[in-house]
């Protein structure tokens, strides 16, 4: 008789941090800790044993809590951390080693210029050769405009359903990113629907859908929820996915998708057959996660 295995699933987007700990200027800075412990305890109790520590915006590039964290569960846990345009090769190794497999740009609530990071080749150069993506969280509309300035062959995450104007495929938004996703490998985070400013989740996730295929979107819970508490129930979270997409597909969401983008080698990070199959922000004002 032939076994059914369950596939892991994964939270694609929680943080980790302490109370009042932030950089010297960040605009919110939460009052309360959010532990590791804490999520794994929300999240098991729903099934979900793997997840990406995305770091916070408040936090800026002192990615030290963010490395520790992912040290204690190195095959449980990978990470999205926030360097400089100018981060050093060695910086960059040793976050990989902890399970870091991408670097994120939060603009939101802050000027979109990004003119430091169009002189950041040596870091898109180091990114490609070791298979990291690019993250970004922008406010609504404001993502076409930034994609034009930025490498367009990198891998693409795209934070909070990618705060389109409007649910409609002709949304500059949408048909940017459909765009590049001819060109190179764009996900969307299935999260976050308290930032949408008004706009249907659920409609927005069909949309995605229907733009990207199954296969590039990513399910993310946004634990625990910064500026937006009131919305973090993990279990109402987690089941959202199933009410837009159906079962069938929230299973790839939440399976398949985040195995192929954060776990594509089995051996845990740092060690010689990691290092070998993975071969072939900065210091602004943020607001929101």
């Amino acid at each position: 008789m032939k076994l059914h295995v369950s596939k892991p699933k994964v939270d694609s987007h929680f943080h980790v941090f302490r109370a009042g700990v932030g950089q010297v200027g960040s605009r919110y800075v939460p009052q309360y800790s959010a532990l590791l412990s804490q999520w794994q305890s929300v999240a098991r109790a729903k099934g979900v044993h793997r997840g990406v520590v995305v770091q916070p915006s408040f936090l800026g590039t002192d990615n030290s809590l963010l490395a520790a964290t992912l040290s204690t569960h190195p095959l449980l846990l990978r990470g999205v951390a926030v360097v400089a345009p100018d981060a050093a090769a060695d910086e960059l190794l040793a976050l990989h080693r902890t399970g870091v497999r991408g670097i994120r740009i939060n603009l939101s609530g802050v000027d979109h210029d990004v003119s430091a990071w169009t002189q950041a080749d040596g870091l898109w150069a180091w990114m490609t050769a070791h298979g990291w993506h690019l993250e970004l969280h922008t406010d609504a509309g404001a993502l076409p405009r930034v994609l034009a300035r930025l490498p367009p062959d990198l891998p693409l995450v795209v934070d909070h359903m990618a705060k389109p104007n409007a649910v409609d495929a002709t949304d500059p938004t949408v048909s940017a990113l459909a765009v590049r996703a001819g060109r190179s490998p764009v996900h969307i985070k299935l999260s976050g629907a308290y930032r949408l400013g008004g706009l249907n989740p659920a409609d927005l996730a069909r949309l995605w859908l229907s733009v990207l295929g199954p296969d590039r979107l990513l399910w993310g819970s946004d634990w625990p929820c910064t500026n937006h508490e009131a919305m973090a129930d993990y279990a109402q979270l987690l089941r959202s996915l199933t009410d837009w997409l159906g079962p069938e597909v929230a299973e790839r969401v939440l399976c398949d998708n985040p195995a192929a983008l954060y776990w594509a080698s089995t051996a845990p990070p740092g060690s010689a057959s990691s290092r070998a199959g993975t071969a072939t922000g900065h210091k602004r004002r943020r607001t929101g996660t």
